[in-house]
């Protein structure tokens, strides 16, 4: 079973199709893996082979629970297409994904027991390649959060170090891959959700471009932020799901695709290629460890033939002040739709509509949640609306601007993909504004819409002892995703860190 659960998710999936190992085998080896989690990624898990599958007769539906034909994936939906790039391979599903008759509650208690009634495009998409619903993964309250400590249903563990987190609000999926749990997962990145808890597992986490994979059925925080895309243990099998998962979708107008699709990355060199290291960065708080660790990747850039140059990104020190405007004001309408009427939780009693909007939203919300609601209400109100989401707004167009800008002279922005190593449970929840400075310098990517991916970059000592993984950031212009997999695959390939550990 070991020697199953070291193949990676390409290596696996040709394997499979050659008949070379049995797809019901290696399903049941990820299976009994998390079953045994111990992390608290998980908020449920497919037993036997019980999985989703698409929409192959064209009417938009599936069985519904507990009709139709029973297969061997379970009587709720039929199986997963036979064969495709990943026929055979168990994917995780972070919990904000629907997924028809499988719970999906984006970690919140408001949703508790919702089952919803379709699935998501990009897990359509997964199922339509092969592809196995694994389990639905742990994650802050709505998306909200850079620790992992904000989900109704318990914090995840590091599977480095189980007093410390694994980094949000993607934390099931990261600790789900990088503990051993399952092959890949799949997470969204709204400031830094994919990329913050991948650094912090280390692993590999890719957030495309802006509307490079649609957002139907992905529950919504902040509708212009929100992405998602993959978890896995290296680049080619990040690859591997971005080029499955991409493409134009008839139910979200912002999704569009990469033109030309994405193949699997083969480079070795980075020769000819430049990368801007922001001058910006010598100003920022950063572990000291983490830097070492930044400047041997450097180092280490250099010695495959890419070139280092210094850039200029002026406003990006701003990003963080815009996006807890900008996000939390989106998340204050987009969350409007949680009144315990339509579904989920509703506080029964015998008192007025309001009433029961009020009891309903109070007890079903988490404090990280209301808090974010209060100051998405406040920016967008009458009298403050230009002054803080309107000044926001300007402010992100300023920062995709000096992106624009300095991919005139370079192919790519460097930078530590996180400020620290992950930290210990409960070190920064009781001050919001230390732990947001944690998306310091994942956000910047986020507001301008453009692709980046954080790779294990090494190890840095926590408190003088432990060693936790760095994760080292690299990202594209908007659409340049097959560049940006292939120097990420050299570079990957030249430091040799491998994306994981055992939990």
């Amino acid at each position: 079973m070991a020697d199953l659960l070291d193949l990676t998710v390409a290596e696996a999936a040709a394997k499979i199709a050659a008949g070379e190992i049995s797809a019901d085998e290696y399903g049941a080896a990820w299976r009994a893996a998390a079953a045994a989690d111990e992390l608290n990624a998980y908020l449920w898990r497919a037993e036997h082979s019980e999985s989703l599958e698409p929409d192959w007769n064209g009417d938009g539906e599936s069985a519904p629970a507990g009709e139709g034909d029973a297969t061997p994936y379970g009587s709720n939906a039929p199986a997963p297409a036979a064969s495709g790039p990943l026929a055979g391979v168990p994917i995780a599903i972070k919990d904000i994904f629907t997924t028809q008759g499988i719970p999906t509650t984006a970690g919140s208690r408001i949703l508790e027991g919702y089952r919803p009634p379709y699935t998501a495009t990009a897990v359509r998409k997964l199922t339509a390649a092969g592809a196995h619903v694994l389990g639905k993964t742990n994650m802050d309250e709505f998306a909200m959060g850079s620790s992992n400590e904000n989900s109704a249903f318990g914090p995840v563990l590091n599977p480095w170090d189980r007093g410390r987190v694994p980094g949000g609000s993607s934390g099931g999926s990261a600790a789900a891959v990088a503990g051993g749990l399952a092959p890949a997962a799949l997470g969204t990145d709204t400031g830094g959700s994919i990329r913050q808890p991948a650094s912090l597992c280390g692993i590999v986490g890719l957030k495309p471009t802006y509307g490079a994979i649609s957002r139907f059925g992905m529950i919504a925080f902040a509708s212009s932020l929100d992405q998602c895309g993959p978890f896995t243990r290296d680049v080619a099998d990040a690859a591997l799901l971005l080029g499955v998962m991409q493409g134009k979708d008839p139910l979200d107008s912002t999704s569009v695709g990469i033109e030309g699709g994405i193949e699997l990355p083969s480079a070795e060199d980075l020769k000819g290629l430049k990368f801007g290291v922001p001058r910006e960065l010598g100003e920022s708080a950063v572990d000291a460890g983490v830097r070492a660790v930044f400047e041997a990747t450097v180092a280490k850039i250099e010695e495959l033939g890419g070139q280092i140059v210094e850039i200029g990104l002026p406003h990006a020190e701003h990003g963080i002040s815009a996006y807890y405007v900008i996000a939390p004001a989106e998340a204050s309408s987009n969350l409007a739709r949680f009144d315990g009427v339509r579904y989920g939780l509703r506080e029964a009693g015998d008192e007025d509509l309001i009433e029961m909007y009020e009891r309903t939203r109070s007890e079903g919300f988490g404090p990280e949640v209301k808090r974010r609601i209060m100051l998405g209400t406040y920016a967008l109100s009458s009298g403050y609306y230009d002054a803080y989401y309107g000044q926001a707004q300007k402010v992100r167009t300023k920062i995709a601007q000096d992106f624009d800008a300095a991919f005139e002279d370079v192919d790519f922005v460097i930078t530590p993909t996180s400020p620290s190593v992950a930290f210990e449970l409960g070190a920064k929840s009781g001050d919001p504004l230390e732990m947001y400075m944690n998306d310091f310098f994942t956000v910047p990517m986020s507001l301008a819409g453009i692709p980046a991916i954080s790779i294990p970059g090494g190890f840095a000592a926590a408190d003088g002892a432990t060693k936790l993984p760095v994760g080292f950031q690299i990202a594209a212009p908007a659409f340049a995703e097959q560049k940006l997999l292939e120097a990420a695959h050299a570079l990957e390939g030249a430091l040799g860190v491998e994306g994981g550990t055992d939990a």
